[in-house]
């Protein structure tokens, strides 16, 4: 089984190739511009590097969002174009909460693991889940004061691109383990799709905005 994963929601362009549970190939590139224009074309190489075609995939896995509007809605048009071009082609989205979460090891998760990401503005994005990566709540789009008020007389674990932002702060929790990243784990965003398609859930790919597109008139 072939499994093919991309994230374009962040600075980076990240796309992984799996074999069953083993990665095969990665492409990962930070760059300020240009993340929606070169996913299609580092996707081909891959692909030809491995000596497959979009015909030989089984599953697509794509990261959902939270994080920039156009990548978020790009990521979802070319997987859904990816499902036009294979009708036998099965998709799957994954969010960035969930990839974030998952790719804890047991040990490092406390009371309450916080995903916080960035959003390049004076607020964050943030999802809670327990010790066994159950949702708390429903992800939403929080300031600093708030998202501390929901974490008091709890052990937290935090994780996400988030992080080093929100904790530059005296926090005053109790902090259990910190993971800093960069971008979501693409890994994780494809061994998420492949676990869901053994157990036959499968989420199709929607967009996760929780904030309207920055936009202005001219």
């Amino acid at each position: 089984m072939f499994t093919l994963a991309f994230d374009i929601t962040t600075s980076f362009c990240s796309i992984a190739l799996f074999e069953n549970d083993i990665r095969k190939d990665i492409f990962e590139l930070q760059t300020e511009f240009g993340q929606s224009e070169m996913l299609i074309s580092q996707i081909q190489n891959i692909l030809e590097r491995n000596h497959l075609n979009i015909q030989k995939l089984n599953l697509l896995s794509v990261c959902t969002g939270p994080g920039s509007f156009t990548g978020v809605r790009s990521s979802i048009s070319a997987a859904r174009a990816f499902g036009l071009a294979n009708k036998n082609l099965a998709l799957c989205g994954i969010n960035a909460f969930e990839a974030y979460g998952a790719s804890l090891d047991k040990q490092k998760r406390s009371d309450i693991v916080a995903v916080i990401l960035e959003t390049k503005r004076e607020d964050f994005y943030v999802a809670y889940f327990d010790q066994n990566l159950n949702r708390i709540s429903s992800p939403k789009a929080a300031v600093f004061e708030e998202i501390v008020r929901d974490l008091k007389s709890n052990s937290i674990t935090f994780i996400g691109d988030g992080v080093q932002r929100f904790l530059s702060k005296q926090t005053g929790l109790h902090i259990h383990d910190i993971v800093f990243t960069s971008h979501p784990p693409i890994n994780q965003i494809a061994l998420s799709a492949i676990a869901r398609f053994k157990e036959k859930k499968l989420d199709f790919p929607k967009p996760l905005y929780l904030k309207a597109a920055d936009v202005c008139a001219k």
